[in-house]
């Protein structure tokens, strides 16, 4: 049930992009706009275009998110990839997205450091990488 939700889910998000469907949202925009004095700019004629944007907004933030969602799975993943397959990093890397913020901030810490002390050696004229600069 999960799949096909993500499928259906990743077919809507796609299709909500397109220039296409902007086109048809300011079509019917247009249209309520010419239908206005046809119902004398009436209160009913107004709750129709709040209704439908209210609802369109609610259920566009729920598939933003899922979008949103499942890009940045992807980049974890493919980052993951990246620290796995590089000689010298560090595995304990791969799941940063699960600790708790005390031991991310341990991390931070520890790679600023590394980063203050890279800028230093910057500064003296050394290299930041470990090689020698070319």
């Amino acid at each position: 049930m999960a799949d096909r939700y993500g499928s259906i889910a990743k077919t809507v998000s796609r299709w909500c992009g397109r220039p296409s469907t902007f086109t048809l949202a300011l079509g019917v925009i247009v249209v309520w706009i010419v239908t206005g004095p046809i119902f004398g700019f009436s209160d009913t004629w107004q709750l129709v275009i709040n209704t439908g944007t209210t609802i369109v907004t609610f259920l566009m933030v729920f598939l933003i998110q899922n979008t949103q969602n499942r890009d940045t799975s992807a980049i974890q993943l493919k980052l993951d990839e990246l620290i796995r397959a590089t000689q010298g990093a560090h595995n304990a890397l791969l799941d940063l997205e699960e600790l708790e913020e005390r031991s991310l901030e341990a991390f931070r810490r520890r790679y600023e450091n590394l980063a203050a002390e890279a800028r230093a050696r910057l500064e003296r004229g050394e290299s930041d990488t470990g090689t020698p600069e070319s």
